[in-house]
């Protein structure tokens, strides 16, 4: 049915037949995006006429306008009707039967309705006094009644508007600022806000003010369409959910992407990432355009006084060649030739990230215009320029998106275009994949001092997960990627090799320190024959830091920093020749051979609760001070069944593990019994720490069978009510080949639950293996184990049957 079958449905069958006529054009009726918004405006318009014309047959000088979202034309499914009874105040009775007439019949079906009633005077005033309520004006639409009054009203509201903005318009942006502070960045949110997120709807309306302010204007080019497309995933997602709601959440990104006809929800989020990049970086040209505007207002009255007339000339300051600073940005100088200098966008982006300043619209988009392509390989001042825009720190952020606004990365860097925008379903990462590298680049630079090659770390930095987005493993495909790049731009052979080594590798630090068994000669060995040299190992290092720290907040910590650190040393002795000649097995401290020593003694299992504000080892953190945690020292003569019961008591006292350790411990000549001690980092979900006497009761009757470990946790968990929340993935785990000569390795992924390890210790109990050693971790809401398991004799478990234990404890976990 054609939108306008549709509006003459409802006009036959009156304000009834509004309701079928609009659920026909929303499940039938014209094609969605801006035809269905405006045929679901245009019919609301003439149901609204009628009403008004209903209930105004006596009376004149009243109006009803349309505001806001309405008032544009830009009715969603589910968006509230904004409307003004307008009235020149003769006869205040009549208006409000009128309003009477209008506003009930919209409740009784159930719409929602931001209305007033108020004279011309009355809405001057109000938007003088409410910013929000002079931005919906702005838009105002003449719907019914006296049109002369709603005009007046129009013209004078944007008269205010115009000689108000020096005032309005920096309010405005205060407004803006508190609200992308509140909701965050829409292009890197997994569930954004489409509305209220920066980039989103909001952000393009005070756009359309700041235009309609005459003061300034934003960069139109993409910015319409841009706003459309936010608007048609609104559409699609109050269709599939039935609610007037603008948070795309991640349970309903699948049925949106399908209402749209997208591949799937990753296409979506990067479809309403593109769109919010384009809105937020208009908003950040704007209102440094709006800045520079109102402090030349400010400044040029005193200048001509002091100058008797005349317009003042802006000075230059010259940056670089081609590259001067103007009224706050850099711009390109007059005698500047983009079309015959391929290396001057990379040389002003380095300028304008030195210098802390922003690249000017006009300077990136006559760059975009005019220049060559850079030869292959690059001359070395591209090389050069490049290394320099990724070593100035967080202005690097700034200048790179304003050259990506304009598409001269990936036309530099054409494998760019993979990784733009994509999204990183994962708690832990809190950018998308091309921010993430980026923020790496500016993480690196911090660490420029600790290496001898500072370009090769910043330009691994920038490349190190430029694989994703290809299939199978990232590292691989990256490297690949990388070696053709690190060409490309000018790097020798050598470099090459570097570059591709760290790439392929740049996670084997952070895995190999958090979930191997570092007392393995093997692991050391098999680190050291990955990276291949000193150097190497020195960039590996900062570039994993680096890469934790661009990550997020879960990813890195003085503690994990510590463990790696300890690797890195390690591994070093090993590639310099120094490493002992025994690392298999290390000295206990005395404290955790005094513990084992007492276990022995009274054959049960000691403990020591103490706060842990440190790394261990002797290097200083990285970043600010941090609590760590408890940690919890566990000695225990060997036997069956340890690890479940101290992850089942520890999870009674509702003690979540960050990090645990268990290793057999040598003890001094003359004490046979073998001890296992277990080193954990601990903290309570709430409430204070239990006493270790506590612990030590309720563990000496966990190992002795008298505790009923598995019962009290169910008991707990059934009374308390299951909570909606995101449905994490299923838990997997795998057999490491060849991690360990002498255990088999297997790893455990799986989210994060109280009692977890104590599933995991019961099924590898059940499975007859004893656990050699263990290394957990948990980053964010996922936890990632490591387990060295042999069978009772002390020897690695053949492969058949290593994959048959991990197979079932991936079934026990999954149950």
């Amino acid at each position: 049915m054609t939108s306008t079958g549709v509006r003459m449905e409802a006009e036959d069958s009156g304000p009834s037949g509004y309701a079928a006529a609009r659920l026909r054009l929303l499940t039938e009726g014209v094609q969605s995006g801006p035809p269905r918004r405006t045929a679901l405006s245009e019919l609301t318009d003439d149901w609204l006429s009628g009403l008004f014309g209903a209930g105004a047959e006596d009376l004149r000088g009243a109006s009803l306008v349309a505001v806001g979202g309405y008032g544009r034309g830009e009715l969603s499914p589910r968006s509230d009707l904004d409307l003004l009874l307008l009235h020149d105040g003769s006869d205040s009775g009549a208006v409000a039967a009128l309003a009477d007439r209008i506003w009930y019949p919209v409740w009784d079906l159930g719409l929602a309705l931001d209305h007033s009633v108020r004279t011309p005077a009355e809405a001057r005033k109000t938007a003088a006094e409410d910013l929000k309520v002079q931005l919906g004006l702005l838009d105002a639409r003449h719907l019914a009644g006296d049109l002369g009054l709603t005009a007046g009203l129009r013209t004078a509201v944007l008269a205010d508007w115009r000689n108000q903005a020096p005032k309005r318009l920096p309010e405005l942006q205060e407004l803006c600022a508190e609200r992308a502070e509140r909701q965050g960045e829409l292009q890197y949110l997994l569930e954004p806000d489409l509305k209220e997120a920066r980039g989103g709807l909001r952000d393009a309306t005070a756009l359309r003010a700041v235009a309609a302010s005459w003061l300034a204007d934003a960069p139109r080019e993409g910015l319409d369409d841009a706003r459309r497309r936010l608007l048609d995933v609104r559409d699609a997602l109050h269709l599939t959910t039935g609610r007037a709601t603008d948070r795309l959440a991640l349970q309903e990104q699948d049925q949106v992407a399908a209402e749209l006809g997208l591949l799937d929800a990753d296409t979506l989020l990067r479809q309403v990432y593109e769109a919010a990049r384009v809105i937020s970086y208009a908003s950040d040209v704007t209102w440094r355009e709006v800045g520079r505007v109102l402090r030349s207002r400010a400044v040029r009255p005193r200048l001509r006084a002091m100058l008797g007339g005349g317009k003042p000339v802006s000075e230059r300051s010259p940056l670089a060649e081609g590259v001067v600073e103007q009224d706050g940005e850099v711009v390109l100088a007059r005698a500047a030739r983009p079309e015959r200098d391929p290396v001057l966008p990379l040389r002003a982006a380095a300028a304008a990230a030195q210098a802390g300043l922003p690249l000017s619209l006009h300077a990136v988009r006559r760059l975009a215009a005019a220049v060559r392509p850079l030869p292959t390989p690059w001359p070395a001042e591209a090389r050069e320029q490049l290394v320099t825009l990724l070593g100035s720190g967080p202005s690097t952020i700034d200048v790179w998106e304003a050259l990506e606004a304009e598409g001269l990365i990936t036309r530099l860097l054409p494998d760019w275009e993979r990784v733009r925008c994509r999204p990183q379903r994962n708690a832990v990462h809190i950018w998308t994949v091309d921010r993430h590298l980026i923020e790496t680049a500016v993480r690196a630079s911090e660490f420029t001092r600790r290496v001898h090659r500072p370009d090769l770390l910043l330009v691994a930095a920038l490349l190190h997960d430029i694989g994703k987005g290809w299939p199978g493993d990232h590292s691989v495909a990256g490297e690949i990627i990388a070696k053709d790049v690190a060409a490309r731009i000018g790097f020798d052979r050598a470099d090459v090799n570097v570059l591709s080594t760290l790439v392929r590798h740049h996670l084997l630090l952070v895995d190999t320190a958090t979930r191997r068994d570092l007392e393995d000669p093997a692991t050391v060995r098999s680190v050291a024959e990955a990276v291949g040299s000193q150097s190497t190992l020195e960039l590996l290092h900062a570039l994993t830091e680096a890469d934790a720290l661009a990550t997020g907040p879960a990813a890195w910590s003085s503690w994990r920093g510590s463990l790696v650190a300890d690797l890195v040393k390690r591994v070093s002795a090993v590639l310099s020749g120094d490493a002992p000649e025994d690392p298999d097995s290390a000295a206990p401290t005395a404290e955790q051979e005094r513990l084992a020593i007492e276990a022995v003694a009274t054959g049960g299992p000691v403990l020591s609760l103490r706060a842990q504000t440190e790394p261990p080892t002797g290097e200083p953190p990285s970043g600010d001070p941090e609590p760590l945690g408890v940690e919890l020292l566990i000695a225990v003569p060997d036997r069956g069944g340890v690890l479940p019961a101290v992850a089942g008591v520890l999870a009674m006292h509702r003690l979540t593990v960050r990090t645990a350790e268990l290793r057999a411990l040598d003890l001094p000549d003359g004490v046979e019994d073998s001890v296992l001690l277990l080193n954990w980092r601990v903290a309570a979900e709430y409430g204070s720490l239990p006493q270790a006497a506590r612990l030590r009761a309720d563990l000496v009757r966990a190992l002795d069978g008298s505790l009923d470990i598995a019962g009290r946790l169910a008991e707990r968990d059934a009374a308390y009510p299951r909570r909606r929340g995101v449905v994490a993935p299923p838990a997997r785990v795998s057999v490491a080949p060849a991690a360990s000569r002498l255990a088999t390795v297997i790893e455990v992924r799986a989210h994060d639950a109280p009692g977890l390890l104590h599933r995991i210790g019961r099924a590898l109990d059940e499975a007859k293996v004893r656990v050699r050693s263990m290394h957990v971790s948990t980053l964010g809401a996922n936890a990632v184990d490591a387990f060295y398991v042999t069978g009772p004799e002390g020897a690695p478990l053949p492969s058949g049957e290593a994959a048959l234990v991990a197979r079932r404890l991936e079934e026990t976990l999954r149950g």
